[in-house]
């Protein structure tokens, strides 16, 4: 192909790939969280559905509770969801960006000859040869 650059990957599939999964695995984990939090809050602080799965993606997106706790057990389920609701953004973030990262550096070493370029798939065009 010309008018690439020499480092230029050459299939776009690989990559593709790689951030399908890196979405699904994110978006795998958040709605897992968002369940969990749903549920304690149901169970442990009495809310209706909709009051909890509010309080949990508000909890979970970073910005707080909106009701108010009744309990104790509600309480300690909040801040341990609080915690675990701050891992779990910085785990997705590193997910989304991982693609990136290792397309970059695989460029890198692609460029500074640390690696091989990727193999061409092979060709569907008749080569012309007779077996």
């Amino acid at each position: 192909m010309r008018g690439k650059a020499p480092g230029a990957p050459r299939h776009p599939m690989p990559f593709a790939r790689r951030l399908l999964r890196a979405i699904l695995l994110a978006a795998g984990l958040v709605s897992g969280s968002l369940a969990a939090g749903v549920l304690g809050y149901h169970h442990l602080a009495g809310f209706r559905w909709v009051d909890a799965l509010l309080n949990a993606s508000m909890i979970l997106g970073g910005m707080g509770p909106v009701d108010p706790l009744p309990n104790d057990a509600s309480k300690i389920f909040a801040s341990c969801y609080a915690l675990y609701s701050g891992l779990i953004l910085l785990a997705t973030m590193g997910l989304l960006v991982a693609p990136f990262f290792h397309r970059a550096l695989r460029r890198l070493q692609v460029e500074a000859g640390w690696a091989p370029p990727e193999p061409k798939p092979p060709s569907t065009e008749p080569s012309g040869e007779l077996p």
